[in-house]
């Protein structure tokens, strides 16, 4: 765990440097040549095997880390000059890749870290560390063997969740895992959401003692399956998929993103067609690589400036809550009750080490399968240890057409608010903010809105990520009250899809 937290600071530290730089290359002369660089305005379609056939013309390429949120990626070159070569070129005509220009500058890193030392096609390694952003929709061994068995044979597959949810997959040949990384990282699984990041794992083999939804070894189907569990079906993210679902739990396939059309990455153009699509499983309880659980908890909060309604605050954004209870026995520890057991996982995926009050949050999936309210107590700031949050307006996800609405984002230093009354201006947010001893934002942006309109919204940036995740966590749902007005509106925040104004 030490060497996965040290290697994201370094890739932080990396993507950081980068936003420094111009997307025209003007800044290119003040960096030292590289043999790594640092490549912009990627389209959001884009996979590492566009990378290679757009820039590989320039030279051979070691090693690409792609950035699919960022919409760019690090490309390392075997040598400078191929690098001074890219970098040079688009700075006088412009380069396109997936049909998009891209931007080029060098990197102030020489070599791009890799996640192991498995990373060299030399090594032998055949098995893929696939990261699952934004998981949506339920991600199983049937739904990962449909998106890369076409691209090269899949021997087995593990599925498990530490800080979100990632997954295994053993090729039967290095060739195979090359082509499957270069054709699917960075891509889609479902359009908008189930975004894939691909390293090479550090095992070369793969151990499988059952097949199920977590884990299958495709040489020995004799295994046991686990059959599905046959408890309460919980509400889905946004309900059932446009498409109903059959009799048999699955409906008409969802479309993948296109594969690429080089046939390098094919295994024939008869075995694989030019879009791949498979099923959107039912919801199953033996999703979970733990025991199905809905419950989250949360540790490393802060113990006078966190409490049940702040924890609803924050973790609302990612599913409904249903109960919040804090730990006697365990300090700064609380249990979170959510919708199900997705939505937990879109908040570890989400929450799991951000900072808030300087201390960082440990979200992992709970042993329990329901909060009860035993043991209740008063916390530092006066407020019961437990609150039942089933029957309040306040969650984002009580049907599909009101989860529809949520774009589930990472956080970041813009706040996207609103249901706000018209006559509340950016002096009466940034006194809220002062009153409320949390940081106050340096821009503001108000959206326009129709004459008819009985509330406004608009953007808060603020100096950083941090900074924003706390104003959430105690003005989300403020109650504010207008002169006159018979009932309060209720403030409503939630992360922006905007880096910044």
């Amino acid at each position: 765990e030490r060497e996965k937290c040290s290697l994201y600071l370094k890739m932080c530290v990396t993507v950081i440097q980068e936003d420094c730089t111009t997307d025209n290359g003007e800044d290119s002369h003040r960096i030292s040549p590289s043999p790594v660089v640092h490549v912009r305005g990627l389209c959001e379609a884009v996979v590492e095997a566009d990378l290679i056939d757009a820039l590989e013309k320039f030279g051979p390429i070691c090693y690409v880390m792609m950035m699919p949120f960022k919409r760019q990626a690090l490309v390392e070159f075997s040598a400078v000059e191929s690098a001074d070569r890219c970098v040079s070129c688009g700075a006088k005509e412009p380069v396109y890749i997936a049909g998009q220009q891209a931007y080029f500058n060098y990197s102030t890193s020489k070599r791009i870290t890799r996640p192991t030392n498995a990373d060299n096609p030399n090594s032998g390694n055949k098995v893929l560390l696939l990261s699952i952003q934004n998981p949506l929709y339920p991600i199983t061994t049937d739904v990962l063997y449909t998106v890369c068995n076409p691209i090269g044979s899949v021997l087995r597959i593990v599925i498990f969740k530490r800080n979100g949810i990632q997954a295994m997959v053993e090729f039967e040949s290095v060739q195979c895992a090359q082509k499957a990384k270069a054709a699917l990282n960075g891509a889609d699984i479902y359009a908008g959401c189930c975004t894939l990041k691909i390293e090479y794992a550090r095992p070369t083999r793969l151990n499988v003692i059952k097949n199920d939804n977590e884990s299958w070894d495709y040489t020995k189907p004799y295994l046991v399956r686990r059959d599905r569990g046959k408890g309460r079906q919980r509400q889905a993210i946004l309900g059932e998929h446009p498409s109903s679902y059959s009799e048999n739990g699955y409906g008409p396939p969802c479309p993948l993103l296109p594969l690429p059309g080089n046939s390098r990455y094919k295994l024939t153009s008869v075995d694989v067609p030019d879009m791949v699509s498979y099923p959107l499983p039912q919801s199953s309880s033996s999703y979970s690589g733990h025991a199905p659980s809905s419950v989250a908890m949360v540790s490393g909060l802060h113990p006078s400036k966190m409490n049940c309604t702040r924890i609803f605050n924050l973790f609302c954004l990612y599913g409904n809550i249903e109960k919040v209870k804090f730990m006697k026995s365990v300090p700064g520890t609380a249990l979170v009750e959510m919708g199900d057991e997705y939505a937990v996982d879109r908040a570890i995926t989400h929450l799991n080490s951000i900072k808030v009050f300087g201390k960082r949050l440990n979200v992992c999936v709970s042993k329990q399968h329901a909060v009860i309210p035993s043991q209740v107590f008063e916390l530092e700031d006066g407020s019961s240890s437990y609150k039942d949050f089933a029957m309040t307006r306040n969650n984002r996800f009580s049907s599909a057409g009101q989860a529809s609405k949520n774009i589930i984002q990472p956080p970041s230093a813009v706040l996207h608010y609103y249901n706000v009354p018209p006559c509340i201006s950016q002096d009466h947010l940034l006194r809220l903010c002062t009153e409320h001893d949390v940081p106050g934002f340096v821009k503001f942006k108000m959206f326009d809105a129709k004459p008819s309109s009985k509330t406004i919204s608009g953007l808060l940036e603020f100096d950083n990520k941090t900074e924003a995740v706390e104003v959430l966590t105690v003005l989300n749902h403020y109650q504010i009250r207008i002169p006159n007005g018979s009932n309060p509106y209720t403030l409503k925040l939630c992360f922006s899809t905007s880096s910044h104004l």
